[in-house]
């Protein structure tokens, strides 16, 4: 597999790493100090993109690959207000799109978690739901990507939450996402109800970098010749 690498920070070296030792070829790396090299010649040397960037330049990031013609997995979060613009484009080029908040295979099998529960607590009005996440603090958007999206398919199930706000919250209607930022820690999700008589929570937790690098790898693999718009769902069968 040849690699172009868009973003080469902490989760960029660890896709590398990861890449290099399986055998695959990162063919081109672009950070902040060579974008003059992040060119359609440039790109056309990879038969998949791998990119996570930032919210200010990831719809860009992602639009270069598809001109290129070679398919591309995104991890950037906080960009998806244009998401429907990004398909579009992606659909008009025929090229190909895999966006997760979360490439984690562990994260995927809790987003599947977290549906099944939320359907089994969507008749039972006795329990308070609210969503925590806890990342370090040089996580730049918040909520987390993976947080929204454990929200969004929670109020899936449990139709009275008809919004979610990152911050505590006594309306019923509003389902509450409670950011942290903290010195040196993992990163963990917790899906929370709570009524007069119990808790029950799930609960992730993040070990390392190496998870996201090697889902990522995999949806990279499972990304290889094809067009359209994926998930890590398409990627696990979930």
């Amino acid at each position: 597999m040849k690699i172009a690498l868009i973003g080469y920070g902490k989760m960029g070296k660890a896709i590398e790493e990861i890449a290099n030792a399986g055998g695959d070829e990162i063919v081109l790396k672009i950070s902040s100090n060579n974008r003059a090299e992040f060119t359609i010649e440039n790109l056309q040397k990879a038969n998949v993109a791998i990119e996570f960037t930032n919210p200010q330049s990831a719809v860009v990031n992602i639009k270069q690959c598809i001109e290129a013609g070679v398919p591309v997995i995104s991890g950037s979060t906080g960009w998806l207000q244009h998401f429907e613009d990004v398909k579009k484009f992606c659909i008009e080029k025929k090229g190909g799109l895999l966006f997760a908040s979360n490439f984690s295979v562990g994260v995927n099998i809790y987003f599947a978690l977290n549906k099944y529960l939320a359907s089994l607590m969507s008749l039972n009005n006795d329990y308070a739901t609210s969503i925590e996440e806890i990342h370090h603090t040089q996580k730049k958007d918040a909520p987390s990507g993976t947080a929204i999206s454990l929200a969004e398919d929670l109020m899936k199930k449990i139709t009275s939450k008809t919004n979610w706000i990152n911050e505590p919250t006594n309306d019923p209607s509003l389902l509450s996402i409670i950011s942290k930022r903290e010195d040196e820690v993992p990163g963990t999700h917790i899906v929370k109800y709570e009524s007069a008589n119990d808790i029950i929570e799930i609960i992730h937790t993040s070990k390392s970098r190496k998870g996201f690098a090697q889902g990522a790898l995999l949806a990279a693999k499972f990304m290889i010749g094809k067009k359209g718009i994926f998930s890590m769902r398409d990627v696990l069968d979930l």
